[in-house]
């Protein structure tokens, strides 16, 4: 199952004891890393966070605190010893800002392959190199500039019923061919269906990220039976929501009234700001509007 970590939840600018927001999803030994703020990989390093692993680096925007950490890692990418090329996701707006970020690198022993996404209509894509059974989903928000929403979905195999397999006579050394979705034919000729050996369809795992918009209606449906909603609340205080809504940013009361009508198992907030010192004094308030509300520290875990 996945492995989900918030290396940072700051927003802005990092703090001595609060690194910008970035998160690290793992699966099978392979990474998704979203945004990449200042230092991220210091944020990584300090929630044991491997950087060997990551394939798949998005972006949401082109904003400094989600992108200014990218020399930083992929140089220390390159000290680890990395040869296979990393391959970054982001809205076609931010290339130009992107690719200047990547040129100060000088000579990298690995290709950094960029994918710009459309930034005005959503897409879908396979993450091969994580698992094929991952499909990444975008959406455009609304912030100052374009900005992506992603959400993960990981489709999980059947459960494979060993009993059936062994009552049609069908080699353990195929169990895996049967699991994987294809047929199989049997020494004497018999053509055995997956579906004679898997039990019930098991529901997917959903992760949705959320960062640096407002509070639009499209994130209800985009982020609707997440497993884990991860959404910014900048603020805690009902008095800044005009100020919001001029920055193109949500407080976390917004955030909770997004995935109380989404339907969410479980919210994290991030992005906070700098002047947000004690976001925890908020849980009370907030779990009266969505009661699966986490106030995010930085290193927050969890696997689905």
């Amino acid at each position: 199952m996945p492995d989900i970590c918030l290396a940072g939840t700051g927003g802005m600018l990092p703090l001595k004891d609060r690194y910008l927001t970035g998160c690290f999803l793992e699966y099978n030994g392979k990474a998704i890393l979203i945004d990449c703020g200042e230092g991220m990989q210091v944020a990584l390093a300090s929630s044991d966070l491997k950087i060997s692993r990551i394939e798949m680096i998005f972006i949401t925007h082109n904003h400094a605190d989600h992108v200014t950490g990218l020399p930083g890692l992929l140089l220390s990418m390159g000290n680890c010893s990395r040869e296979e090329p990393i391959d970054i996701y982001l809205p076609e707006s931010a290339e130009r800002v992107v690719r200047n970020l990547i040129s100060v690198c000088g000579r990298l022993p690995f290709d950094v392959r960029l994918h710009m996404l459309p930034d005005k209509e959503a897409v879908s894509f396979t993450a091969d190199k994580i698992d094929p059974m991952l499909t990444i989903y975008t959406l455009p928000v609304r912030h100052s500039v374009k900005c992506l929403a992603y959400s993960m979905v990981l489709e999980k195999k059947a459960v494979f019923q060993p009993d059936k397999a062994q009552s049609l006579g069908v080699p353990v050394k195929m169990w895996r061919v049967l699991h994987s979705g294809e047929a199989v034919t049997l020494d004497d000729g018999r053509v055995i269906q997956p579906d004679e050996v898997l039990g019930d369809k098991r529901p997917p795992v959903k992760v949705t990220y959320v960062t640096d918009t407002l509070p639009i209606d499209a994130i209800v449906s985009f982020a609707n039976n997440s497993d884990l909603f991860i959404c910014e609340g900048m603020y805690g205080d009902a008095d800044k929501k005009q100020s919001m809504n001029e920055k193109g940013h949500m407080l976390m009361q917004d955030a909770c009234r997004l995935a109380e009508k989404a339907c969410v198992k479980e919210l994290w907030l991030t992005h906070y700001s700098p002047a947000e010192k004690h976001p925890e004094n908020f849980e009370k308030e907030l779990k009266k509007l969505f009661p699966n509300v986490i106030i995010s520290k930085d290193g927050e875990k969890k696997t689905l």
